[in-house]
């Protein structure tokens, strides 16, 4: 039996009732966050782009673009489009383990197709779940080894995309695989232009696309390699230099003991990329226990296993460059006590203080000690001019669902981003309670209807 057969089986195995409670709630969660991002999202251009695109393009009027009153469009495009909207603004979700952006996909395609289909809230949440552990399972056996070849975490996102749609058109086992499989033939992505560019975002609108593509051809009865993940030269080799066969053992090990979006996954409650987050959190609780003001730090150290150097821009410009630069991260969590969707706005990514202090910041020895508990973690040291020091370790970031995801902080992030899609505040406050209620929705276009 092949890797991407033998995922499929127990997936397609697994009912909505074999869930934990836990999963279903995370899911919630996932949509809330993926919307708030989404709305930001609509205020950046790249985004906009290929929105008016899919809108100018036309076609069968399958399913609805966030935020827009326009006519329905086919199912593909406009899973894309909403994958787009979110990721464009760097403020959705992680995988911990890998850093790939999930549940941007996954929520733009369950839904996208929820509302081809007619499906209920819980299918969608089921759906969500399902493509969660598709990314983690088929990503994993690749980490760290697909980013040092260059490639970018779409990989996993469009996998996510794949378990996703199969799942929410019911597929059987052997279409399942051939969705897997045809999406492994189908993305690619290299990281160095996603770190400096929108191409990040279109990856992740290609990621969503390419998955619902899949999974309509699969069902049509399209047939690739099935073998594709773990052959000679296939997904595992290629793309993360690693045998193909133990990879796949690695892939399909201890399943239905755990659920990745339970152990793994991460809601973005700050903007930016994920792996920074935990140092802006430790810097930020460093400079409150040292008291210090930005004018007495003489030097911000950061630590985390295996970092030497810190990537990214240095002094972001833009906020491309402060979703990629550590150092701003660091500097504006000591300089602000804290960390918030503030510093997305231009006034924080030009602010002179942070800049000054960014120039302060340097990277220590990796630590020696319980190195397996930091997950995306950090060590931040401030020191101060006078000598005095304050210390913090943040293993896991702030919105892991490994520490427990609370309700409120989603809330917050909801209410904080969503009015830059225009939608009115009772509006707001509608859709983020039916986001809450949707295990108990019949038809989601009731839901995705306080959307436009």
């Amino acid at each position: 039996m092949t890797v991407a057969r033998e995922l499929a089986e127990f997936l397609t195995g697994v009912s909505v009732s074999d869930l934990p409670d836990q999963a279903l709630d995370h899911a919630a969660m996932v949509i809330a966050s993926t919307f708030a991002s989404a709305a930001f999202g609509t205020t950046i251009e790249s985004a906009q782009i290929v929105r008016d695109l899919t809108r100018d393009q036309g076609g069968r009027p399958d399913s609805s673009i966030w935020f827009d009153t326009g006519a329905k469009l086919p199912v593909a495009q406009v899973a894309r489009v909403n994958a787009m909207l979110s990721d464009a603004a760097a403020s959705d979700d992680s995988d911990l383990r890998n850093i790939v952006h999930a549940g941007t996909p996954l929520t733009a395609v369950s839904l996208a197709m929820a509302e081809r289909l007619g499906s209920s809230g819980q299918d969608v949440l089921d759906a969500i779940v399902i493509g969660y552990e598709v990314a983690g399972r088929l990503s994993e056996p690749i980490t760290p080894g697909f980013r040092n070849r260059g490639f970018h975490g779409c990989l996993g996102a469009a996998m996510a995309a794949a378990g996703a749609a199969a799942r929410m058109l019911r597929l059987n086992a052997e279409q399942m695989a051939q969705t897997i499989a045809i999406t492994a033939v189908s993305i690619g992505g290299l990281a160095t232009a996603a770190d400096t560019s929108v191409a990040r975002e279109y990856h992740a609108g290609l990621a969503a696309m390419h998955g619902v593509n899949a999974a309509l051809a699969a069902q049509r009865g399209f047939k690739v390699e099935e073998r594709i993940l773990e052959t000679y030269q296939g997904f595992f080799e290629s793309f993360g230099g690693v045998d193909g066969a133990a990879a796949g053992r690695i892939a399909l090990a201890g399943m239905g003991e755990s659920w990745d979006i339970v152990t793994d996954m991460a809601i973005k409650l700050v903007p930016g990329g994920h792996p920074y987050h935990a140092f802006a959190e430790a810097a930020a609780k460093a400079a409150r226990a040292g008291g210090f003001s930005p004018d007495e730090i003489d030097s911000i150290e950061v630590s985390r296993p295996g970092l030497t150097k810190l990537s990214g821009p240095k002094h972001p410009a833009d906020l491309i460059d402060m979703a990629h630069s550590p150092a701003n991260f660091l500097a504006a969590g000591a300089a602000d006590w804290g960390f918030g969707w503030i510093n997305a706005s231009p006034e924080k990514i030009a602010d002179p203080v942070i800049h000054r202090l960014i120039d302060k910041v340097r990277v220590g020895p990796p630590p020696t000690e319980h190195t397996a508990l930091y997950r995306q973690g950090a060590t931040v040291t401030i020191t101060a001019t006078d000598g005095r020091f304050a210390r913090s370790t943040v293993l896991l970031p702030h919105g892991s669902g490994a520490l427990g995801i609370d309700w409120a902080d989603i809330d917050a992030k909801y209410r904080a981003l969503m009015p830059a899609s225009g939608l009115s505040a009772s509006a707001i406050e509608a859709s983020l309670a039916a986001v809450k209620n949707i295990r108990a929705t019949n038809d989601i276009s009731s839901l995705l209807g306080l959307l436009r």
